[in-house]
């Protein structure tokens, strides 16, 4: 592997990027190249190994920018290693159990043989962006449910299945 790994990323709030931003903390301390970035400003997949790609889940949907760097990137993604990840539960059930992808992100799955999706919890806090998301805070129902400990061992099996591809 020579190109290296993108962590791409689709949030409103930043805390999907907080999570991308982790995964390739990770990956560089297992001795894989990564960077993580916007969904948005990605021109191109082509110089990447491998793609790890994440989006902020938003009344069921993947956020926007993680939606449309699929569409972009379809062709190129569908030939390199890809991992996809969700982050929104705004209580502690991603922790404790899996939970499938929406039917969006589970048809890309299929489409371009992903490797793998995890979902993970998602954090709202005060000074979030949004009038919906400043509802809920408001009610009393954000507040932080990513658990990094999650992250970083699956940023770590991920690790272990390039670096064996790069063995073997």
């Amino acid at each position: 592997m020579t190109g290296g790994v993108l962590v791409a990323y689709g949030t409103t709030n930043g805390s999907t990027a907080r999570i991308a931003e982790t995964v390739a903390e990770i990956l560089n301390k297992e001795g894989i190249t990564a960077w993580a970035r916007p969904a948005a400003s990605v021109g191109d997949v082509r110089n990447y190994d491998a793609v790890v790609l994440g989006g902020g889940l938003y009344a069921g949907r993947w956020h926007r920018d993680a939606r449309r760097f699929l569409r972009r990137h379809r062709r190129d993604l569908a030939g390199r290693p890809l991992w996809l990840f969700s982050s929104g539960p705004l209580d502690p059930s991603a922790a404790h159990r899996d939970i499938p992808p929406v039917p969006g992100v589970r048809k890309a799955m299929i489409r371009l043989d992903a490797r793998e999706h995890i979902t993970f919890g998602g954090c709202l806090e005060e000074g979030a962006k949004g009038w919906v998301a400043r509802m809920i805070v408001r009610n009393g129902k954000g507040g932080d449910f990513r658990d990094f400990g999650q992250i970083e061992d699956w940023a770590r099996r991920i690790a272990q299945e390039l670096v064996a591809a790069r063995e073997g």
